[in-house]
């Protein structure tokens, strides 16, 4: 799954390996370019007047020295005289070399080069190296929720263990096991409810039609979240540039390295990117984010600790038209709720933003700690209210046996889960994907 899908397919450059060469255009032969006659070969311009005449040089036998030529009766100069006897010695015997075996022909390739670039592999090698590329991010993104798969599994496992049938016991069992997993009260009752009218319709008979209906309202919610918000930078026209991310949420959560982490892989894939360095109200944030920008090579436009964060917004967006950027990724103030002229701060940024870039910003991102659970969702309540989120980014996923927040964030705010951390590497942040997640919950 590629990370960034908004750059134009026509945007990428077409080599045109592997394909047949193109039939030469037929084309009249031009005519041919006449000489001009040297002067004096038609008698229409005076001839040059003959040169003098070299003395004539008798054959030397080999082995012995020309007779010296007295220089008034030649009129040579000592070099040409000299360039005279060099020429009238015999030439030396040229020795042959010895024969070379020939030279083994190359093996036939795909391509008629070879490149350190990758080019000499064929379409099926980069797809399938695309494709075990996309393995591994599944793979850690796995890992990174095992321990809120272990929770839940081994709490629904001890639920059904034994049961051989569905019962109101059963059913108030799997209701505080979902709770503890941190889906949330009204997320748990919802889902239970459903099932509840399964097992009233004869839809729900046994355990493993009951697991498989909680698998299947998992994924409804959390795809049905992503139909809200912005859940896609591809909704944007691409001749809009550049493409506006705001970044907010409180301090800790992982904002500042959930910026540079998006830098990175947006800019691995290939476009232009700028970060704008606007929480001024912390003096460490713009040094947290140089260190960061300068880590994953991405300019960074800052100014001194105090400065109106939308001047110093306005700043970057003109950098970025002028060097056609194709994303800016904006730092804001880590703000909380309670703070309303921070909010009021975050309100002028985005009036900046809109008049300078049609529709921007284009997200909203609000960063949330998944290990803080429920407070976290407290948090994104608040900021939906007044920073207009548009998705989330859900940092340390790996870290906590609460990963069903994410649940309980998508069906209580309708916001779809844009990225989620996973790790703390500069790659370890990944496009959520929601059936890979309700899938890595019951493997």
């Amino acid at each position: 799954m590629a990370f960034w899908r908004r750059k134009k397919e026509d945007r990428y450059i077409t080599l045109g390996l592997n394909q047949p060469a193109a039939e030469p255009a037929t084309e009249e032969p031009a005519a041919e370019a006449r000489l001009e006659p040297p002067a004096g070969a038609d008698g229409s311009t005076q001839a040059r007047e003959p040169l003098a005449s070299l003395p004539a040089v008798e054959p030397v036998p080999i082995g012995a020295q020309p007779a010296p030529q007295p220089a008034a009766e030649s009129g040579l100069t000592d070099a040409r005289k000299a360039e005279v006897i060099e020429t009238a010695r015999p030439a030396r015997p040229v020795q042959e070399r010895p024969p070379q075996a020939p030279r083994p022909a190359p093996a036939p390739s795909a391509f008629s080069s070879s490149s350190v670039l990758g080019l000499n592999r064929t379409d099926e090698e980069l797809r399938a190296e695309i494709e075990a590329l996309e393995q591994t991010y599944a793979a850690r993104f796995s890992r990174a929720i095992s321990a809120t798969r272990e929770s839940l599994s081994e709490k629904i496992d001890s639920v059904f263990e034994n049961r051989k049938q569905i019962d109101a016991q059963l059913l108030d069992e799997l209701e505080e096991a979902l709770i503890a997993a941190d889906l949330g009260v009204p997320t748990t009752l919802a889902i239970l409810d459903k099932v509840r009218r399964g097992i009233s319709r004869k839809e729900i008979g046994d355990i493993d039609a009951l697991k498989h209906a909680l698998k299947t309202e998992l994924l409804n919610i959390l795809q049905d979240s992503a139909r809200k918000g912005v859940a896609s930078e591809e909704g944007v026209d691409d001749s809009i540039v550049p493409y506006v991310i705001m970044v907010v949420g409180v301090n800790g959560v992982g904002k500042t390295t959930t910026i540079g982490k998006l830098a990175q892989r947006i800019k691995a894939e290939g476009n232009d990117v700028l970060i704008c360095a606007a929480d001024t109200f912390r003096a460490a944030a713009s040094d947290q984010l140089a260190i960061w920008a300068e880590r994953t090579g991405v300019p960074l436009i800052q100014q001194k600790s105090g400065t109106d964060p939308a001047a110093v917004l306005f700043d970057a967006l003109k950098a970025a038209k002028a060097r056609k950027s194709d994303v800016l990724i904006v730092d804001t103030a880590g703000r909380l709720h309670n703070k309303s002229n921070l909010m009021a701060e975050l309100e002028k940024m985005k009036r900046v933003a809109g008049r300078e870039v049609e529709g921007a910003p284009h997200e909203t991102l609000l960063v949330v700690d998944a290990v803080t659970g429920q407070n976290g969702l407290e948090q994104a309540r608040q900021f939906l209210k007044t920073a207009g989120v548009t998705g989330i980014v859900l940092t340390k996923l790996d870290g906590t046996a609460k990963g069903g927040i994410a649940v309980a964030i998508s069906k209580e705010l309708g916001l779809p889960i844009r990225y989620a951390g996973i790790g703390e590497r500069v790659d370890d942040l990944v496009v959520f994907d929601p059936e890979q997640y309700v899938n890595g919950l019951f493997a």
